[in-house]
């Protein structure tokens, strides 16, 4: 019967349509409170199966237009048709959002600074990782690099554990403390970005207190009964990458399941300065699933996901005076740099991973239910990940690996929203994760061995007031890490050092055993309101908290990747911020706008810093290497966000969309700044100002088979960067530079409207400008003090054409 009755449900379908009525292509439209969705065709036509019967609300939105709802009421067995009408507009404001908020929230009533990126807007550029690909898109979100697929995120001047990444709402956890690793996520299979900026530690626990990156796949969206999906092929002439990724997806009856395969292979990348950069192509596989169910009682996915990517490191080791890369041929004790031999024309152009490089391989089986229980809603999360990173740097040994460390981690998060009452909606919750941190055969120990154990819980509280929405709540967390005495001794089979009992010969012990529990309350209390139909004001005040990383409290040894040696303090004490927010918000149908302001003060803040000796010499623990301890002060950041998009009435067609980003950070450490002068004064890796323009122009869709023909020019920019942590040369100063990039797609469909394949073009770097980000760790890599042709460092990539052909089916 249960069955028979589901059979019975009805199927909504339609055509959405914009200016001058003609259809949106692939405009989505989804149930709200529910799983429920579609994505149009070419033509602008949907259809949901499956929908219950009774009272429902319907949300068609598309890039470049403002969302609309309109209710419908079912009847058990009967389909019917419910047409929407979009209103055009330049920006995203009236989006939901389910990042960093206790329900889905339109992104303007959230106070909470909340960005997004859509599917679409990812495909239009060219992108080496998921992480670049944001960057681009969302004010405020930097990226510190190392090489074309290395990319971690930043977020308003803060990153690595300061900056919570999740894929589908699961922590992703994967020794995120290293420089020289991204995240291991398909960026094919991202379907949305969801990005909170500031705290989120309400939510989320520890390593949200600069905030949260969502990375966020697609559900089924074809039509009951078929089998749906696209083939994807991406070629980049920077480094020769070469994509490919084959997507399905079905659904019926209420089952839905999905499955992806992508495979990235790269050189190594060129620029006009240093030419091929030896070292840093990768080969990458990536294999995602899904199965599960979405019913009238709610709905319950489980995902599985592998990663395997063989990613190259450069060390940027050159010829003094050709200026050619070298490559390293004997153990760090007996190589000479002046003596390494050159790189062959040959090397640099292969696609063969050179045997220094270092693989990651990364595992995640997770489970996530809705349930409406109780007059509310119960949201589950369960998951089990496993990475396992290994970096060969050994070139007498290629088999063997320096860093071999498995990280495992277990992840729930249960939250609960109770039934609104008397407009008041309250969300209970608790979320936390258990870890073992262990290495495998290595021959290099950055840090111990290591158990942790994390829980917090927290109360939410939103009240609609009219025009006003205040929201807040209250949140505790507590973290226990564990380690017992770690020896290493000579290990006589591998020639190295290796992991010991304490009765080995030679024993040593970097690691004595440790044992500390971390605690702290944060906090969050905000408002939006809505002035007028156009104008949106909010502000927000948190309190973020972040226990120290393993690294922080317990490194003791040699990152190979990093070519740094660090020294942790175990004596470190939790960082805790208290960051305001206050944003203007103006909206309308041709013409948004928003200017975000914000300041953040952090207690304990954690960073490196050159370890020196008494004659104010760097120590040299590891030759080739250089040595830092991490110190605890206070600092202090503060800047701004604005954005503005204007699509004129008069010219429908055309979009100009504007965005700039600036963040200023600097030690509130008085006594630090006493004792080490001026050049303590800013922190280190904090972006310059970034502006960027987009004019695009979309073609009105004809009578003809090509549908959302586009053409885009960007010009990017990046002021110098004077502002930068000079203490012991760590940073230097960066040049400004402006990059112009042109691109032009469109969608070929078939005489009944359906998309048979979309193309995508686009130049980066159109005139091969020679720069090197702020952030570009690689513009650090140097040997010498001076170069022949005044350049030191390595450069950011040069132009690069990239294609990008979709064949949906």
């Amino acid at each position: 019967m249960p069955q028979l009755a589901f059979a019975q449900l009805p199927t909504i379908g339609g055509v959405v349509r914009g200016a001058a009525r003609q259809p949106v292509p692939f405009a989505s439209v989804a149930v709200l409170g529910t799983t429920l969705g579609a994505v149009a065709d070419a033509a602008g036509h949907y259809e949901l199966a499956g929908v219950p019967a009774g009272a429902v609300r319907l949300r068609a939105s598309a890039v470049g237009f403002a969302p609309i709802e309109q209710r419908a009421e079912v009847t058990a067995g009967q389909s019917q048709t419910v047409d929407f009408l979009l209103q055009a507009t330049a920006a995203d404001l009236g989006e939901v959002v389910v990042t960093g908020v206790s329900r889905a929230t339109e992104i303007r009533r959230s106070p909470v600074p909340i960005a997004t990126l859509s599917r679409r807007e990812i495909n239009l550029n060219a992108n080496t990782n998921v992480i670049d690909a944001a960057v681009r898109g969302i004010p405020g979100l930097s990226a510190v690099t190392t090489g074309p697929n290395v990319s971690k995120p930043f977020i308003r001047g803060l990153g690595y554990n300061r900056v919570l990444t999740l894929y589908n709402g699961l922590r992703q956890e994967g020794q995120q403390w290293g420089d020289e690793h991204g995240v291991e996520v398909d960026g094919y299979d991202i379907e949305r970005v969801e990005v909170v900026k500031g705290p989120a530690s309400l939510l989320y626990g520890s390593d949200a207190v600069a905030g949260v990156v969502n990375l966020l796949p697609a559900l089924p969206s074809g039509p009951e009964g078929r089998l749906r999906g696209e083939v994807l092929n991406e070629y980049q002439s920077a480094n020769g990458l070469v994509g490919n990724s084959l997507g399905l997806n079905y659904q019926k009856n209420g089952f839905q399941t999905s499955f992806r395969a992508s495979h990235r292979l790269a050189r190594d990348y060129r620029n006009s300065v240093d030419g091929r950069v030896y070292n840093t192509g990768f080969r990458e596989l990536t294999l995602t699933g899904m199965a599960g169910v979405s019913k009238h009682w709610g709905s319950s996915h489980w995902y599985l996901t592998l990663y395997d990517n063989q990613q190259e490191i450069p060390d940027g080791s050159r010829d003094s005076l050709s200026r050619r890369f070298t490559r390293q041929v004997a153990e760090s004790g007996l190589d000479d740099i002046k003596k390494r031999p050159l790189v062959s024309d040959d090397e640099l152009s292969s696609y063969a991973i050179s045997p220094l490089h270092q693989r990651i391989q990364h595992y995640r089986v997770f489970t996530k239910t809705q349930l409406h229980l109780g007059g509310g809603e119960l949201h589950l999360l369960l998951g089990a990940q496993q990475n396992t990173r290994e970096e060969f740097n050994h070139p007498t040994a290629p088999g063997q690996p320096g860093l071999a460390l498995r990280l495992t981690t277990y992840t729930y998060d249960v939250r609960y929203h109770l039934p609104d009452w008397q407009g008041l909606q309250i969300s209970l919750g608790s979320n936390g994760m258990g870890q073992l941190n262990r290495h495998q055969n290595a021959t290099d120990f950055p840090i111990p061995d290591y158990n942790l154990l994390d829980a917090g819980g927290f109360l939410l509280l939103k009240k609609p007031l009219g025009k006003l929405e205040l929201s807040g709540g209250l949140r505790y967390d507590t973290r226990l890490v564990t380690w017992n005495d770690f020896y290493l001794a000579p290990n006589p089979a591998t020639g190295f050092a290796g992991a010991a009992g304490p009765g080995a010969v030679g024993a040593e012990l970097p690691f004595p055993a440790f044992r500390q529990r971390y605690q702290g309350v944060s906090a969050s209390a905000g408002a939006s309101c809505v002035a007028t139909e156009q104008l949106t004001l909010r502000a927000n005040l948190a309190r973020g908290y972040r226990a120290p990383n393993i690294p922080e409290i317990g490194s003791n040894g040699l990152d190979p990747g990093a070519h740094i040696v660090y020294l942790g303090n175990r004596s470190f004490r939790p960082e805790f911020s208290w960051q305001q927010d206050v944003g203007v918000l103006w909206h309308q149908a041709t013409l948004d706008a928003s200017v975000e302001v914000f300041h953040n003060y952090v207690q304990n803040f954690i960073y490196q810093g050159r370890l020196l000796n008494e004659a104010g010499q760097p120590v040299v623990i590891v030759p080739g290497n250089t040595t830092y301890q991490f110190q605890q002060s206070a600092a202090r950041l503060y800047g701004l966000e604005a954005s503005l998009n204007w699509r004129p009435a008069a010219l429908p067609w055309l979009a100009l969309n504007n965005s700039v980003a600036f963040v200023n950070g600097q030690n509130a450490d008085a006594n630090l700044l006493e004792r080490q002068g001026e050049a303590a004064r800013y922190l280190p890796l904090i972006p310059p100002l970034r502006a960027r323009s987009e004019v695009r122009a979309t073609l009105p869709t004809g009578k003809g088979r090509l549908t959302g023909t586009y053409f885009r020019a960007t010009v990017e920019g990046s002021a110098s960067q004077n502002h930068f942590y000079a203490l012991d040369n760590t940073e230097t100063a960066t040049a400004g530079y402006a990059l112009l990039g042109l691109g032009a797609g469109t969608t070929l469909a078939s005489p009944g409207g359906r998309p048979v394949v979309q193309l995508i073009v686009q130049v980066d770097n159109v005139f091969d400008t020679a720069y090197q980000a702020h952030l570009n760790r690689l513009k650090y890599f140097e040997y010498y003090a001076a170069a022949p042709n005044g350049r030191l460092g390595i450069y950011n990539p040069g132009r690069n054409v990239a294609v990008k052909v979709v064949v949906p089916f």
